[in-house]
């Protein structure tokens, strides 16, 4: 029987010698910042808001207050996820149900964070928040990681490292392919060459996909176009006008 060993490995700064976390931090600060979700709504096929999550939903509050016959629908500006709002009673109403529904949109949050990532750093190592895992191996593999230079933990960490490289950019693309999918499915579904324009999209073939889109309506083309740029390594042949 063939056995297999289990050990807890966690990532610190005694195991990595050299490793400065002290960027990897201010790293992690930085992406807090801007970590607050980007919307963007549209009327029928046209955009009425986009921006900070806050100021879509307001915006969004005041055009159905004025003007409810349209349907509304309101997306994550990058991945495409549908946003739900419940737009019932005051826009006073309506911001504090966001915050509750979607905490990470409240503006002051993103003020705290902020003054949490410009606090001045104290003596001592740095607060990590890592986390204890797992790994299970078979001996041989253990083997391996062992005669490795700086031992399994710094082993494990490089070809993490080098998987994460290798597949950036096929991941990039397969987002950003499948987030333009997503809204031209929600919003563009009856459109014309709506067929011919997704199998474009998924075939990188961006003659055809802009072709495909020239008789959308031009907030839906120009958001499709948008989200597609990142699918293809001639994304800066998009023509976004």
């Amino acid at each position: 029987m063939t056995s297999i060993i289990i050990t807890r490995v966690i990532l610190t700064d005694h195991i990595l010698p050299g490793y400065n976390f002290s960027l990897l931090s201010m790293a992690v600060n930085s992406m807090t910042i801007t970590s607050q979700p980007t919307w963007i709504a549209f009327a029928g096929n046209k955009r009425i808001a986009s921006g900070p999550a806050r100021d879509v939903t307001t915006k969004v509050k005041t055009f159905v207050d004025t003007d409810n016959r349209q349907s509304i629908l309101i997306f994550d500006a990058t991945s495409s996820q549908p946003i739900e709002l419940d737009l019932r009673g005051s826009l006073t109403t309506v911001l504090k149900r966001l915050a509750i529904t979607y905490p990470h949109t409240s503006a002051a949050d993103s003020e705290e964070e902020a003054e949490i990532a410009e606090a001045p750093r104290t003596a001592g190592r740095p607060k990590l928040g890592v986390t204890a895992r797992e790994v299970t191996l078979l001996p041989r593999h253990w083997d391996w990681l062992a005669a490795q230079t700086g031992g399994a933990s710094v082993a494990l960490r490089k070809l993490v490292e080098h998987a994460l490289r290798a597949s950036k950019e096929d991941d990039r693309i397969r987002q950003a392919r499948e987030a333009a999918y997503k809204f031209m499915t929600a919003i563009a579904g009856n459109q014309p060459a709506f067929e011919d324009t997704t199998r474009a999209l998924f075939a990188g073939d961006i003659d055809t996909f802009q072709t495909s889109l020239a008789k959308w309506p031009a907030d839906i083309r120009k958001h499709a176009l948008a989200l597609a740029a990142a699918s293809s390594a001639q994304s800066s042949e998009i023509n976004h006008a």
